[in-house]
C-alpha cells in the first residue's frame, strides 16, 4: 500500500554476506530519484562445435547474476532542491549550494559507501539498493563519472554517475546447502531498527521478491511500515518459483 510520500533511493552498506552488520555511518542517499533504472540478465552457454559436425549444439553453463544500471545526479549549483538529507541543514526544502568543494565531497560519499575497498574485510562492502519495492543486494562493479559545469578555478559543481551493480548471492544458497535459512523451514523474526520487509525476507529466502507473501501472511497492510519489536511470521516457501 502506498502512503504517496517522496521516498528516496538509499544504498545501505553491510560489512558481511548475510546482511546483518550494517555500517550506518557510510549510508548514501541519493540527491534525485532516478527517472529510470534497467536490469541485464545473461545465461552462458557453451558454443564448441563437435569435430565432423555442421552445427553448434549450444551447452547450458550457468546463469550469470543479474545487472542493475542506475544513474545518480550530483549538483552544487543552486539549482536543486534537497528535501530533507542536507546534513547541514534542518529544513525539509533545502536548495542545494556549493559548500566550496563543488561537488567533490558529495562524490567522495559515494565511493567510500559504494567502491572504496573495506580494510577490515579486504573487499568492497556488501550494498543493498533500496528504492520503493526495489531491494537489490549486490557489488558495485562499475561507475563512470561525467563532469559536465565548473566554477572558474575548475572546481566542478555538477556531474553524472553512470554505475553498474552486481547482484550478490550468497555462498550457500548458490550451493543449496543452506540449513538454518532454508526458504522450506518457518522463521519467526523480531523486529530490529532499520529493517525493512524485502530485507528481512532476503534474508530468510535469499531473495527480496517473497515480501508481498509475508505481508499477506502476518496482514501488513503497508508494508514500508515495521514497528520495532514486532514479530513477524516467515512460512515455508519450498514449492514457490
Amino acid at each position: 500500500m502506498s502512503t504517496g510520500k517522496l521516498q528516496k533511493l538509499v544504498i545501505r552498506c553491510f560489512k558481511d554476506e548475510k546482511f546483518t552488520e550494517e555500517l550506518p555511518d557510510l549510508k548514501y542517499t541519493a540527491l534525485l530519484n532516478p527517472e529510470k533504472y534497467s536490469f541485464s540478465l545473461t545465461t552462458e552457454f557453451n558454443e564448441e562445435q563437435a569435430q565432423g559436425t555442421s552445427s553448434n549444439d549450444l551447452q547450458f553453463v550457468r546463469s550469470i547474476p543479474e545487472d542493475l544500471d542506475l544513474e545518480f545526479l550530483f549538483d552544487r549549483t543552486g539549482a536543486i532542491v534537497h528535501y530533507g538529507d542536507d546534513p547541514n541543514s534542518s529544513s525539509d526544502d533545502t536548495v542545494y549550494k556549493d559548500n566550496g568543494n563543488g561537488i567533490i565531497d558529495d562524490l567522495d560519499a559515494f565511493k567510500k559507501a559504494a567502491y572504496d575497498y573495506n580494510g577490515d574485510k579486504h573487499k568492497p562492502n556488501y550494498l543493498m539498493v533500496i528504492w520503493g519495492s526495489l531491494t537489490f543486494p549486490c557489488h558495485l562493479v562499475s561507475m563512470d563519472i561525467e563532469y559536465k559545469l565548473f566554477k572558474p578555478d575548475g572546481t566542478p559543481l555538477r556531474a553524472l554517475v553512470k554505475a553498474k551493480f552486481k547482484k550478490f548471492i550468497e555462498k550457500e544458497k548458490r550451493s543449496n546447502e543452506q540449513n538454518d535459512q532454508s526458504p522450506d523451514l518457518t522463521h519467526y523474526r523480531i523486529v530490529k531498527a532499520g529493517d525493512t520487509l524485502p530485507l528481512m525476507t532476503f534474508r530468510i529466502y535469499g531473495d527480496p521478491k517473497y515480501y508481498l507473501e509475508v505481508a499477506r501472511v502476518n496482514n501488513i497492510s503497508n508494508f514500508r511500515k515495521l514497528n520495532v519489536g514486532q514479530e513477524l511470521f516467515f512460512p515455508p516457501l519450498q514449492k514457490q518459483s
